[in-house]
């Protein structure tokens, strides 16, 4: 990713087309590190003294160096920024021994000796500083950096040759045989007339790497006859070449889009026809909340990866209102609530690797829960298992009834409930015809006052102590059917899909909670399967689906 750095300063893009106005101060600088006193010479780098040549017959203000100590490649660097404290074109050229470490590179003093990376910055000049320098030319700056294949040792976390560089915007930068870009600079780049995109396409016609900026609407250098035209011109024509200046500087300006490029245009065209927009831009990038969401407007999420993020913020405890796929404000809140809490400015809009951060945070706190939860289910199930030998593994009644009363979904619930049933036809078969008429009744009713009419009329009937024990269910089902109705309410605003509730029955039966037919249709077996899944991971149990219940369960889905 290419990132602006440098402070402003006035872009040299058309700036001969102007007449009336004092020429440009071009600069470059060149240094070429052939013999090297601990390694292997690099010996195309004296080539680059003909490039030095073509520079300045262009009309470069040349700052030239060969065979350099770290110390004078440093002081002819700042002689070169010097040089450019105008408007211009900058050409950088360094040929030698480089060494890189992840994205920092250096080009090697003739004085190195084994550097390692606790002392490489004393044995080489930094390309990123150059760079800097490079990019207070914002679309005008060139750098051009050549090398061998020679043996140079190195010591510890350095690697040799020309590392991945972090290009500013406005900057191109081109690199390859040491040979080669001598060679290219002296011709090819010096043609009249070229945008950078057509110098790239040159640059990479001979095998050489390039990088940054790669503007197709101004000129490097200005055509050759533009001085020429300029001297006869009429007053009109002089209007209309100014005029023309001032279109191409403002495309090249765009096109960089950078603050420091508008400030550049703002410079030479203070009351220019672009100038409130240039204003507004530079207003704009000034804006950390326009930057930021402009970041992520350039990320393009699709639907899935905004849930996808609504998802990790659910799972670290920040409720985004909704794993909807739409960032409304509730998301934007729970960004900016995690932006505060991991050190971000809190815009409430993601950068690529705030979001790649988050991902990992949520990815390692799932992982977590669904450690904490395989050990608390664990726990439940050597409880439940022991509380069932303890009362229904005996297959009595009061046992079953005992272990039902506290595991309503437990391991072995549907094998009490099994079990049960045979007792109950038992007392079918027992019972007495009108008792059995009554139950029949009570049942087919299925209310608590149908159940106390029975037990009144056969207070010590065949089916009393089952008449009780539907009226202790009855009796907790009112106490918790608020919280019931308020969590079917909850899990219809989720508005799930079919799709989405396939989904959560098949991981539910991948878990081996038995949610039943893996149909979207939620029975009592789904409802079951969803209460043994809270329980086991600490979740309000009530059968229904929450947000914080479909983020976690949805972890290895989405």
């Amino acid at each position: 990713m290419l990132k602006s750095s440098g402070r402003a300063s006035a872009l040299a893009i058309a700036i001969g087309l102007v007449a009336g106005q004092g020429m440009a101060q071009d600069a470059a600088l060149v240094i070429g590190n052939e013999n090297y006193r601990n390694a292997d010479d690099i010996r195309a780098a004296d080539d680059s003294r003909l490039a030095a040549e073509a520079l300045e017959k262009a009309g470069f203000r040349l700052r030239l160096g060969g065979d350099m100590t770290t110390d004078k490649m440093r002081a002819l660097l700042a002689q070169h920024l010097s040089d450019m404290s105008g408007p211009g074109r900058s050409v950088i050229l360094l040929a030698g021994h480089f060494a890189h470490s992840g994205e920092r590179t250096w080009l090697l003093g003739a004085e190195a000796d084994r550097p390692d990376l606790s002392r490489v910055d004393a044995q080489g000049l930094a390309v990123d500083t150059v760079l800097r320098i490079a990019a207070e030319r914002p679309g005008g700056a060139i750098v051009i950096l050549g090398t061998e294949d020679r043996k140079i040792p190195l010591g510890r976390g350095l690697v040799p040759g020309i590392g991945p560089v972090e290009v500013p915007q406005g900057v191109m930068v081109i690199s390859g045989d040491a040979a080669e870009i001598a060679d290219f600079t002296a011709g090819e780049l010096l043609q009249p007339g070229q945008s950078h995109a057509q110098i790239a396409d040159r640059a990479r016609a001979q095998d050489l790497a390039v990088m940054g900026y790669l503007g197709a609407l101004a000129p490097f250098l200005p055509p050759k006859d533009t001085p020429q035209q300029a001297q006869g011109a009429t007053a009109d024509e002089r209007r209309a070449e100014m005029d023309q200046a001032e279109r191409t500087l403002w495309q090249s300006t765009r096109e960089i889009g950078t603050v420091a490029a508008y400030e550049s245009y703002l410079r030479r065209y203070p009351d220019g026809p672009h100038a409130a927009e240039a204003r507004r831009a530079i207003e704009e990038a000034n804006d950390p909340v326009a930057r930021a969401r402009a970041a992520e407007e350039a990320m393009k999420l699709t639907r899935d990866q905004r849930r996808q993020v609504q998802r990790d913020l659910s799972i670290l405890d920040i409720d985004p209102k909704g794993i909807d796929g739409i960032f409304g404000p509730g998301s934007r809140r729970a960004i900016a609530t995690w932006q505060a809490q991991n050190g971000h400015e809190a815009t409430g809009y993601l950068t690529a690797d705030q979001r790649t951060q988050l991902a990992a945070q949520a990815e390692r706190r799932a992982a977590e829960l669904e450690a904490e939860a395989a050990k608390r289910q664990a726990e439940q199930e050597r409880q439940d298992r022991l509380y069932w030998e303890q009362t229904g593994a005996a297959g009595d009644e009061a046992g079953l009834r005992a272990y039902l009363k506290r595991y309503p979904d437990g391991l072995f619930a549907e094998l009490a409930q099994e079990r049960l049933a045979v007792f109950e036809e038992r007392r079918r078969a027992e019972a007495q015809a009108a008792d059995r008429a009554a139950w029949d009744r009570a049942e087919s009713i299925g209310t608590p006052a149908a159940w106390r009419e029975y037990l009144a009329a056969y207070p010590n009937g065949a089916f009393a102590d089952q008449a009780r024990a539907r009226l202790a269910e009855a009796e907790d089902d009112n106490r918790n059917k608020a919280e019931i109705e308020q969590a079917q309410k909850v899990e219809n605003a989720l508005g799930l899909n079919a799709g989405i509730r396939r989904l959560i029955e098949q991981r539910l039966d991948a878990l081996g909670l038995k949610p039943g037919r893996v149909d979207g249709n939620f029975d009592k077996d789904t409802r079951r399967a969803i209460r043994r899944y809270q329980t086991a991971r600490g979740l309000p149990v009530t059968g229904y689906l929450n947000q914080q219940t479909v983020a976690r369960l949805l972890i290895d889905s989405l």
